[in-house]
């Protein structure tokens, strides 16, 4: 069974995503990770939004593993690395681009072939698993997103104001919104579930009951 769970950036996917799936004792894709794993890669070359060529092709040939929740990069441990602002500014260098997305989509189907899977992204209900059993489009309020989001960047030590992240989180969204391949939108047959003034247990819980309505 394939659980997919998109929404827009702060909206708490991931978290609640990888609770989810432990509740239900899935393996969790965290596609996002993916993509900011490759944007790394890119910062760490020196490739830009020109350098649209040079980034597909290092997307074809990185190496991206998950283990347990962490994630490797070419064998470096990059989990805490792939959620700095700068890679959240510059995340569009591998989102936007449509080879790195063709290649992550076909990761992402080899990986929920081995067994029951919770993923999370922007397109898992509309590109990577339109079949899916169970559609989620998890969000939020901007202003929420963008509170969650601060309060954990400053949590981690980053100097940051609130405006700073609503602004970076608006103008994600809009990249997500209209990019030509892989763009945010709910899926026809997704369930929404707006997490506004929810806990991070309501809103797993919330998760799990609708799941759960589609299990065979």
């Amino acid at each position: 069974m394939i659980v997919a769970i998109d929404g827009p950036a702060g909206a708490g996917k991931s978290s609640a995503a990888k609770e989810l799936a432990k509740r239900l004792e899935f393996q969790f894709l965290d596609t996002g990770a993916m993509y900011r794993a490759v944007a790394l890669a890119a910062l760490r070359k020196g490739l830009t939004a020109a350098d649209a060529d040079a980034i597909a092709s290092l997307a074809e040939h990185v190496q991206i593993e998950f283990l347990g929740d962490n994630v490797k990069l070419n064998g470096d441990d990059v989990t805490n690395e792939i959620r700095a602002p700068e890679v959240s500014q510059n995340v569009h260098l591998a989102a936007d681009n449509p080879r790195v997305r063709a290649r992550m989509v076909e990761l992402q189907r080899q990986f929920a072939a081995k067994a029951n899977t919770v993923t999370e992204g922007r397109d898992q209900a509309t590109v990577a698993f339109p079949d899916a059993e169970c559609k989620i489009f998890l969000t939020a309020s901007p202003e929420e997103r963008a509170r969650r989001r601060h309060k954990q960047l400053v949590k981690d030590g980053k100097q940051i104001t609130l405006e700073e992240v609503l602004a970076a989180q608006n103008e994600r969204d809009h990249r997500d919104s209209t990019r030509a391949v892989g763009r945010m939108e709910k899926a026809a047959d997704a369930v929404e579930l707006i997490t506004d003034g929810l806990t991070p247990e309501q809103v797993v819980d919330r998760l799990e009951e609708i799941v759960r309505r589609f299990m065979r």
